[in-house]
């Protein structure tokens, strides 16, 4: 279907789903994809949509118990009443309370929560301004390191082949797959709708394009995991239907048939890598006496032996690329199946090649399989406190909850710090945080826990403080990343609601009242900034001799085109051509298959070379189902959930599940019928979707509706609207990385038949 073109009065700006244009008129806002956009997000018909929606945080507000008791812990988080303030008054009690908490005990009680997905702007970047003002004026405070989304392939990565940025957003790019690969295998798959978001915006949407023009030339593209969907039909994709957590048993069962059929590069592996023997004796079963042959993989993963041994052949028979999903790290042993991609990857001698070897998260996310933007762009500078403590991003509620205690991570043993206010902006924990019962009995320990939000989110919910702050539409920025070529001005398109404020406003005005208004500022305002972030980029550009227009000229023009590099391979390319002159950034600068810096860390479930690891919490009679908690695809996380698009694909307001016909039949539950998930940490409602698009024994449940829970002060909660991280388990993947785990969880599904309120989340509370 023709995308409509943006009349010429229309105004830049960017998202994180893709660059638009827009219209205001006295009947509202109107959204028009960027021109020369070949796929752009259905996404985008979230925005008009938000403007002055009543879920929108419109004045201060404050809780209160916090107000009239003062601050320390409470479990009326979450279920006590409100009373909205002026901004004078709230500021100067926040002022104080910031100031009690470090002269009391030190920036190391403060953590800054915040996240980084609120803005595809380079200035408006909430948790670069929040983590900017903990900095410079509180002194420091206790970081968080990873992300939810990749903390486990970020570690193994390191150790094993290099930084995620360096060998994984830039070597294997969707024009050399369109070019060049004759097999994928796509574990964990890649679905579109994951791809369409990036952390700076996207200019033009190219992977649908790309993944139909590798199936038309013949290449051989294969979906391996529980959802038929998560790769598009424009692939002409095999699906290889596998249970939940079974991918590491599979491509052991491949490497097997390799090296028993001699079908791995001996050559490169002798080469370019380190550990392949301690790899190959695990394979044989000189560790554990079992043999990781392909019968033995079938018993785990249900695909006939045959079937992987051909798998393998055909592997080995041309340029093949081996993707891992972030969705599969994002599970108990999550570290396992990255580091077995790679060594799947290695052993067919592949990595280096044009479209071959090895890309983690290749259709996760936006920012892979694009050539790198060549170009300095400018960031907010965060600066530099003097607190040196940081917890694993997916270990906040260990850190509440157990003050003090010790725990594992990448080799070093910490110390969890006693934080006793939390100030969060630009994130939703009670969005992307697993066991969210756990969760709020984690925040209950706070003496104060601060929020900045455009709208009344769970996690607002949760706070004592929440400040109104305004939404990416309602002021101008600059949206970049390094890996898109286009430099969007981001023009502000409407009003913010009621009192909402930018988050560099607030934290100023906070600045200003604890003394260090102008280390915060810097002496700039928000257009001083714009000015002198977009003057990086220009500078550069003007020395290579390349355009570089004025700042009050891009903004007039609303785009600036950016040099790539050349999609030539980058760092893998180089390693490969001669590994003395390009070694890689590992200890041994080659692919180390075994670590040895990993063993050494002396963790049982990452002994310093891919493994098999059974999950702990799979389906058991009470439990039988798998759960598949993965991202949304009618939002991002759970951004906009109030939005037309997102909206329309609920049922009666509520989030659907995907169910397979065998499982719905065996329980009674019809297509659109109310069904109750539910463990023993908490239960959800969501409407049936009977479908084979999933495996028979798993259910498919969206992250991302807000957490509704029917009586908030339950200690096992129930939410109405179907958040799915009620269910999940709150663990670390384990030692090396803890990386969240919330990709499964195993449940039980029945039919809902009782009465039950509607969903409120999207109403503001009391």
């Amino acid at each position: 279907m023709a995308v409509p073109a943006p009349p010429p009065s229309a105004r830049h700006h960017s998202s994180h789903w893709g660059s638009f244009r827009a219209v205001t008129s006295p009947s509202g806002l109107a959204v028009f994809p960027r021109p020369g956009d070949p796929d752009p997000s259905p996404l985008l018909g979230n925005v008009a949509s938000a403007v002055d929606h009543p879920a929108r945080v419109r004045r201060p507000a404050v809780r209160l118990g916090w107000w009239t008791d003062g601050p320390g812990p409470d479990a009326r988080r979450g279920a006590d009443r409100w009373v909205e303030v002026g901004w004078d008054e709230v500021l100067d009690r926040l002022a104080a309370e910031l100031a009690r908490v470090r002269d009391t005990h030190g920036p190391q009680a403060v953590y800054g929560g915040s996240y980084g997905w609120a803005s595809a702007g380079r200035f408006h970047h909430a948790q670069s301004q929040v983590h900017r003002f903990l900095n410079t004026v509180l002194g420091g405070y206790v970081r968080s390191v990873g992300t939810y989304s990749a903390a486990a392939a970020e570690t193994v990565l390191r150790h094993v082949l290099g930084p995620t940025d360096v060998v994984s957003k830039g070597p294997v790019t969707w024009d050399q797959v369109a070019a060049h690969t004759d097999t994928v295998l796509a574990f964990g798959g890649m679905n579109l709708k994951n791809s369409t978001v990036g952390a700076g915006g996207i200019s033009a949407h190219v992977e649908r394009s790309a993944l139909a023009a590798a199936a038309a030339r013949g290449a051989h593209l294969v979906n391996i995991g529980p959802l038929r969907s998560d790769l598009p039909a424009q692939a002409r994709p095999r699906w290889l239907s596998l249970p939940p957590g079974t991918d590491t048993a599979l491509m052991l069962g491949l490497l097997h048939t390799l090296l028993e059929e001699d079908r791995h590069d001996r050559a490169f592996l002798d080469r370019y890598c380190v550990g392949w023997d301690r790899v190959a004796g695990y394979l044989r079963g000189s560790d554990d006496g079992v043999v990781k042959d392909a019968v033995w993989a079938a018993g785990i993963t249900g695909v006939a032996a045959e079937a992987i041994r051909g798998l393998a052949r055909c592997a080995a028979a041309g340029r093949t690329l081996v993707t891992v999903a972030q969705s599969l790290q994002r599970a108990e042993f999550g570290e396992q199946p990255v580091w077995a991609g790679i060594a799947l990857a290695a052993a067919l001698g592949q990595i280096g090649l044009p479209g071959g070897g090895f890309c983690y998260g290749l259709g996760s996310i936006g920012h892979y399989g694009r050539p790198r933007v060549d170009v300095a762009i400018g960031a907010l500078p965060q600066g530099t406190g003097g607190v040196d403590e940081a917890i694993p991003v997916a270990r906040v509620a260990d850190m509440l909850l157990h003050p003090g205690e010790p725990y594992d991570h990448d080799g070093r043993r910490g110390r969890y710090p006693h934080v006793r206010l939390a100030y969060w902006a630009g994130g939703n924990p009670f969005h992307h945080h697993q066991d969210l019962g756990r969760l709020r009995r984690a925040v209950a320990r706070l003496d104060t826990f601060v929020v900045h939000e455009p709208a009344w989110t769970a996690t607002a919910r949760h706070a004592d403080v929440v400040l109104p702050t305004t939404w990416t539409i309602e002021r101008d920025d600059i949206g970049a990343s390094r890996h898109d070529p286009v430099m969007t001005a981001m023009h502000r398109l409407t009003d913010p609601p009621g009192e909402a404020r930018d988050d560099h406003a607030v934290l100023a005005a906070l600045a200003e009242r604890l003394g260090a208004g102008a280390a915060f500022t810097g002496g700039r305002d928000t257009d001083g900034w714009l000015a002198h972030l977009y003057e990086v980029t220009r500078a550069d550009l003007a020395a290579r001799g390349l355009p570089a227009p004025s700042y009050d000229r891009f903004r007039v023009e609303g785009e600036l085109a950016l040099p790539t590099r050349p999609d030539d391979g980058d760092v893998l390319a180089a390693f490969r051509a001669d590994p003395a002159a390009h070694p890689l950034p590992t200890p041994s600068g080659r692919i180390e298959l075994y670590s040895a810096t990993v063993a050494a860390f002396g963790y049982a479930d990452a002994p310093g070379y891919p493994v098999w690891r059974a999950p702990t919490d799979a389906p058991t009679a009470r439990h039988p189902l798998w759960l598949v908690a993965n991202q949304p695809a009618t939002r991002l996380h759970s951004q906009l959930d109030f939005g037309e698009h997102s909206a329309a694909h609920k049922i009666d307001g509520r989030e659907v599940v995907a169910v397979h016909p065998d499982d719905a039949a065996t329980r009674g539950i019809a297509d659109g019928d109310l069904v109750r998930l539910h463990n023993d940490r908490g239960a959800c409602l969501a409407a049936a979707r009977v479908t084979d698009e999933v495996r028979a024994g798993v259910v498919q449940l969206p992250t991302g509706a807000w957490f509704d829970p029917l009586d908030p002060a339950a200690e096992r909660p129930f939410c109405v609207h179907g958040n799915p991280n009620v269910l999940t388990r709150d663990v670390g993947s384990s030692p090396l990385a803890q990386g969240c785990t919330g990709q499964h969880a195993a449940v039980e599904l029945t039919r809902h038949d009782e009465p039950v309120r509607p969903v409120g989340a999207h109403r503001p509370p009391v």
